[in-house]
């Protein structure tokens, strides 16, 4: 197995971590007879050789070792041998199949080196090398071990370059094959097939229509019926979502029981925790998953699918769904009050998983969760000990299901809230839901003042106790905190982390205080000259007014002298509009930045202060084209300028008509993009009402 492994120069080698002298010792680990060694090793190939799917050196040298180490035999867990080569060789490779199915091992989701950006480098090398060992894979189609001939299926469709022999194999596993998770892997096979191969699509797609009838079982012909969604929508029943719930009905009746692994190591790698992550139904999970992926933007089909899904009897089918819906909610926009009032329904009764899956998509959702709001309160109320999450290690966290109802607006939350405000500890997440609440929550504007003046200045987390209950206190506009927010600015020690940070964030608590904060102005004055000099200047306007007082400093900063402090000057700027207007020549020279985040910040401020589109409203046009981050901000202008921003109104029209979330992109997604669509679609909404 590992002859000639002693010639290679590892150590002039690298992988992610620095020199690859040890990755010797991860491919002899991958043979070890010790369950624990051989997962630490595949998870240091994943973590270093081959880390978020990028491909090094070294990860070409170990190719000939791993294809020596998936033919052995007497090596155990050869499946996860040769899912990490077809990972390595599929970088950058999606053949038009990535997304719908398939066996994919864990780097199969990483990153993709920047080194086969121009067609040859590390990563196409990879990919020879892998297609070159394609005989291998062939060759374990047939091997004893069921889960190896599972990951050689979707392995001989990527790397063999023989679409007729490639067909013919399928064709004939399929036939000979018993074990129903092969199997699976040989239809997702045939859809990948369909799908790389177009021109040799028809018998492919035969054999998944054959699969999808009778006398098959119901989880094969889901897989089948997601493949055919995928490559030949067609060729689908005119009658899909209750066909599909039908089959779901018939599997949950058929389906064992998830078997224990007893043989599988408890080790602390990231393998063993995605371990523990999988759903206790992981075929039924990706057969969903693929099906939904494949119907894309049939948003009416899979709401009804996912409607469905939700109300099985079956609760691991329902778990299923719940985690399902989310990649249905951050793509489209469409009306989902039915599934997500259903993913409320999941919340009472005693099935942990299922509960937790609930409230943990519903914290996305934010205002989309309000359809579940009644779910939520009554879960908040009747079970105290979901409102906060407590770990044994670091602070308390304020419990998903009390920030998804907080994140609805909902002002029930308001005195479940204040419960929690009078605990021992406020986790940080609590500040950051009040201003979701609006005036609703001004009840707990006392306690959180008293929280704020009872903070130790010199506390190791002052960070982040003081910032939370900060955006808080200038959400609800307290003017009687005002003592505790200037005892922040102060009174703080040299040494505090973050020390600016919290000081900023006092100082635009104070400027949302406004002219009831006068008494802070000198305060103010004197963080002119300091890190918080733009946040004091903007301050100090929004107390005082005084446009002389604070135009030399912002003047200054706008030059960009200071390094990246231009685009904060200019936001500043813009927020005072026709005050600022001995800005203007300087606002102009910032519109022709190489930085898109100045350019957009410069022309959003040149059009308030000088009341004129040219050239402002070209500048944002482009920035909206450029980059979808940029639309809130310049949407958010486009209320505030009212009538005047006729020029963008076309953009903010069109917005409206999309269907897809303006942030939605494969692989990819943060935890605001859902909620800032929203506010996006409502600041489009105002805008366009103004101008009507």
């Amino acid at each position: 197995m590992f002859t000639g492994i002693d010639e290679v120069d590892w150590a002039s080698m690298r992988h992610a971590y620095g020199s690859a002298e040890d990755v010797p010792a991860l491919l002899e680990g991958l043979a070890s007879t010790d369950a624990a060694e051989r997962e630490t090793a595949l998870d240091g190939m994943y973590g270093a050789v081959h880390h978020q799917g990028d491909v090094y050196d070294s990860t070409l040298a170990c190719v000939p070792f791993l294809f020596a180490l998936a033919v052995r035999e007497e090596v155990r867990d050869r499946a996860g041998i040769v899912e990490l080569l077809a990972s390595i060789g599929g970088v950058g490779d999606t053949g038009g199949a990535e997304g719908v199915g398939g066996v994919v091992g864990i780097g199969g989701v990483g990153g993709i080196s920047g080194d086969e950006q121009d067609g040859g480098g590390a990563a196409a090398r990879a990919r020879a090398a892998v297609r070159a060992g394609a005989e291998v894979f062939v060759r374990l189609m047939t091997d004893p071990d069921a889960a190896v001939r599972r990951a050689a299926a979707g392995a001989v469709v990527r790397f063999l370059d023989e679409p007729e022999r490639v067909l013919g194999l399928l064709r004939e596993r399929i036939r000979a094959e018993r074990d129903d998770r092969v199997l699976l892997a040989l239809i997702e096979g045939l859809g990948r097939f369909a799908r790389r191969h177009p021109s040799r699509a028809g018998e492919a797609v035969d054999l998944l229509e054959a699969q999808s009838a009778p006398p098959h079982g119901p989880g094969l012909r889901l897989a089948a019926l997601g493949q055919l969604a995928g490559c030949a929508p067609e060729r689908l029943p005119a009658d899909l979502v209750p066909h599909v719930l039908r089959l779901l009905r018939e599997r949950a009746r058929q389906r064992p029981a998830v078997p224990d692994e007893p043989d599988r190591p408890g080790t602390d790698t990231l393998i063993g925790r995605l371990r523990l992550l999988r759903p206790s139904d992981e075929e039924g999970s990706q057969l969903l998953r693929t099906l939904h992926t494949a119907l894309d933007d049939r948003v009416t089909d899979r709401i009804a699918l996912l409607s469905g899904q939700l109300a099985c009897p079956d609760p691991v089918d329902r778990c299923n769904a719940v985690w399902m819906s989310t990649g249905l909610f951050r793509t489209w926009r469409a009306n989902y009050t039915e599934p997500v009032a259903l993913i409320g329904a999941q919340l009472p009764g005693e099935d942990v998983r299922l509960r937790d899956a609930a409230v943990s998509v519903l914290a996305e959702l934010h205002e989309l969760a309000a359809p579940a709001a009644d779910a939520l309160h009554t879960l908040v109320t009747e079970r105290p000990e979901t409102r906060v999450r407590t770990w044994e290690r670091g602070t308390p966290a304020l419990g998903d299901a009390l920030k998804a109802l907080a994140r609805t607006g909902d002002p029930r939350a308001v005195p479940v809230l204040a419960e929690v405000l009078a605990g021992p500890v406020v986790p940080a997440e609590l500040g950051h839901v009040i201003p979701h609440l609006g005036r609703a929550a001004a009840p707990l504007a006392p306690a959180l003042r008293g929280r704020l003046a009872g903070l130790a200045l010199d506390a190791p987390d002052l960070h982040d106790r003081a910032v939370p209950l900060l955006c808080a206190v200038a959400a609800l506009g307290d003017t009687e905190a005002l003592p505790a927010v200037l005892r922040l600015m102060t009174g703080l020690p040299a040494e505090v982390r973050l020390r600016e940070t919290v000081v900023s964030s006092a100082v635009r608590t104070l400027g949302a205080l406004g002219a009831a904060a006068r008494e802070a102005v000198p305060v103010l004055r004197g963080l002119l000259d300091g890190p918080c000099g733009i946040t004091a200047a903007e301050a100090l306007w929004m107390l005082e007014g005084d446009a002389e007082a604070v135009l030399p400093l912002l003047l200054g900063e706008l030059s960009g002298e200071a390094g990246g402090s231009a685009r904060v000057a200019a936001e500043a700027l813009g927020r005072m509009g026709p005050a600022a207007r001995p800005a203007a020549p300087g606002l102009h020279r910032l519109i022709r930045s190489g930085d898109l985040w100045e350019r957009t910040a410069a022309a959003c401020a040149l059009w308030r202060v000088t009341g004129e589109p040219d050239p402002a409203s070209d500048t944002l046009r482009a920035a909206w084209r450029e980059s979808p981050y940029t639309r809130v901000p310049i949407a958010t202008l486009a209320v505030r300028l009212g009538p005047e921003a006729e020029p963008l109104r076309d953009l903010l029209r069109t917005e409206l008509s999309a269907r897809r979330r303006h942030r939605a992109a494969p692989g990819g997604y943060a935890g605001t993009d859902l909620h800032e669509d929203e506010v996006l679609l409502r600041r489009c909404r105002e805008a366009c009402s103004i101008a009507a």
